[in-house]
């Protein structure tokens, strides 16, 4: 439990937002370290607090079943999800023909697939403690682009790694 909550944690990931780069029913581990001792640098996928999310109520035995299921990676908590950084604090956002530019210059994306497409978005400044996030299946992602920015605080981690299934270990 001391390391879930201080080091790394894994997380099962429940949806297609972040395809191709993690798949539907993947387990990563998650660096909480990361974000203790730094912020978020672009491209990072990170795990956070789901801006919208009503507050939880449960009794002290429907949280202890709760935390050892996350401990091992079988549950997710619903309010966590997991995109990948693309504006930094201060950076203005913009979606333009199926290309994000920060500061009016466009973003290279390397880990997207070809063909992606998305909606025009912004302009949308960042304030100093933000950050703007968006999954990698950009057509099928409820990211920044519907709940805006999210302050840096609200990040829980750096997911680093794929554990399951066997046939997709790896880094990320």
């Amino acid at each position: 439990m001391l390391i879930k909550t201080f080091l790394v944690q894994p997380f099962y990931i429940p949806s297609e937002s972040m395809i191709p780069t993690i798949q539907v029913n993947d387990r990563v581990m998650v660096n909480k370290l990361t974000t203790r001792f730094g912020q978020p640098d672009r491209f990072d996928v990170v795990v956070f607090t789901d801006p919208a999310a009503p507050e939880r109520e449960e009794s002290f035995f429907q949280a202890v079943r709760r935390a050892i299921l996350e401990a091992v990676g079988v549950s997710v908590r619903e309010e966590d999800l997991i995109k990948r950084v693309i504006g930094l604090p201060g950076e203005t956002i913009t979606v333009r023909n199926n290309m994000v530019h920060i500061d009016g210059v466009p973003l290279e994306e390397p880990h997207l697939p070809p063909g992606v497409r998305m909606p025009d978005y912004g302009p949308v400044t960042l304030g100093p403690d933000e950050i703007f996030l968006m999954g990698d299946n950009r057509e099928f992602s409820m990211d920044s682009r519907v709940f805006g920015p999210i302050p840096i605080d609200d990040v829980i981690g750096e997911a680093f790694m794929i554990i399951w299934p066997p046939s997709r270990i790896g880094g990320l």
